[in-house]
């Protein structure tokens, strides 16, 4: 297993990984795809981004779908183009990646943290409570690829008249209730991070929305303000899309589907083997949601000493996230007022996220499965000696 590592120090030692944590679909046809793009010569913003963005919207069955440079552009523009301004107040849970809070603090908005419950999106009973004059909109996460309880979120928007955009990010081609998530809210946004259940080998994101005049606003300002070539109707942004990337997330469209229902396969196989292991908590599926797993994320006391265990088998881990947004330095500095999360604060130490991937083979999970056994096995037998 081990092997020789140049430029380490005499003890350092490092693992072959066997099994990563996530590997991108790469395959002849995405290639031919990049190289038809370039030989194109019209890298930003041509057909190939047309024909994504109708393709994505159709997918997700909104009307709109305007392509930016990531998810965290993309919510940064929207919050703009809906008015959100200095003084306004977002609910966001804390458990999520940091990009979901950025776009908020930068358009002068602040982030209100809120819990998360036992599917690790927000805690909807809590909603009500934090609510104040001064709050503008709800930002549920569908983490790991598991909806968040939407019923609840568009009741209180709709009686509270708040705006609510879907975080989308990890959650391509979910759906709830039978609807994809990114229909459900007026907004939806996406991400094409290369670890995505869709990706386009880069940074890169979209809004979906219903709505004609927002997704004007929103194409304008990714693209300097402008309509015309050279007259640009206020101040905007670089925040266009390229036709490469375009080409290879086409591409990835078509295999969405499968992709995710072979994940969905792959966390049959770890429940069906992990559920026999004392000390191994898995995830639980909100009745009407259809998730995506993004991650397959698992709660263990001794996480760390796992992660090591299978690392040193070659095993690929990750841990999302183990400093919670209301604890980090960013917000720490910027804020005195920041609540105590405590399921937040408690799951943060014990989450571990396991390899999965469209192409994840049965007996690749078994492995990861028996070593996670075996650390369990060795660690209860640890414990009795003590």
């Amino acid at each position: 297993m081990l092997k020789a590592c140049a430029n380490l120090p005499l003890r350092a030692k490092c693992w072959a990984v066997k099994i990563p944590l996530s590997r991108v679909y790469i395959d002849d046809a995405i290639k031919q795809r990049i190289l038809a793009a370039v030989d194109s010569e019209n890298f930003i913003l041509g057909k190939e981004c047309t024909a994504f963005e109708q393709e994505l919207a159709a997918h997700t069955a909104t009307k709109h779908c305007v392509l930016t440079s990531s998810w965290t552009s993309g919510v940064h523009m929207l919050l703009l183009a809906l008015g959100v301004k200095a003084g306004d107040e977002i609910i966001v849970p804390s458990h999520t990646a940091f990009p979901s809070v950025e776009p908020i603090v930068q358009v002068g908005a602040k982030p209100i943290f809120i819990d998360v419950d036992e599917s690790y999106t927000l805690d909807v009973k809590q909603l009500e409570s934090l609510i104040t004059p001064r709050t503008v909109g709800i930002l549920p996460v569908h983490l790991y690829g598991h909806p968040a309880d939407l019923a609840r979120v568009k009741a209180i928007a709709e009686k509270r008249k708040l705006l609510w955009i879907e975080d989308c990010a990890q959650a391509q081609g979910a759906a709830w209730n039978g609807k994809k998530v990114g229909s459900i809210a007026p907004y939806g946004a996406f991400s094409f991070f290369p670890s995505k259940n869709l990706t386009v080998f880069g940074d890169g994101g979209c809004i979906t929305l219903n709505d004609d005049a927002i997704a004007e606003k929103l194409r304008m300002m990714r693209n300097h303000g402008r309509k015309d070539k050279y007259v640009h109707e206020f101040v905007g942004f670089n925040m266009r899309f390229n036709e490469m990337q375009a080409a290879v997330g086409r591409e990835q469209l078509k295999h969405l589907d499968d992709f995710n229902a072979r994940r969905r396969q792959a966390v049959v196989w770890y429940r069906e083997r992990l559920k026999e292991i004392p000390g191994v908590q898995l995830p639980i599926e909100r009745e009407g949601c259809t998730p995506v797993y993004h991650m397959f994320v698992v709660q263990v006391e001794k996480r760390e000493a796992l992660a090591k265990h299978l690392k040193e088998q070659g095993i690929g881990t990750g841990v999302h996230y183990p400093v919670p947004n209301h604890q980090q330095p960013a917000m720490t500095k910027l804020y005195k007022d920041l609540p105590k999360l405590p399921v937040t604060e408690k799951i943060v130490d014990r989450i571990l996220s396991l390899p999965i991937f469209p192409k994840i083979t049965e007996a690749e999970v078994s492995e990861v499965c028996q070593q996670i056994g075996a650390f369990m096995k060795k660690s209860e037998k640890a414990m009795v000696t003590v």
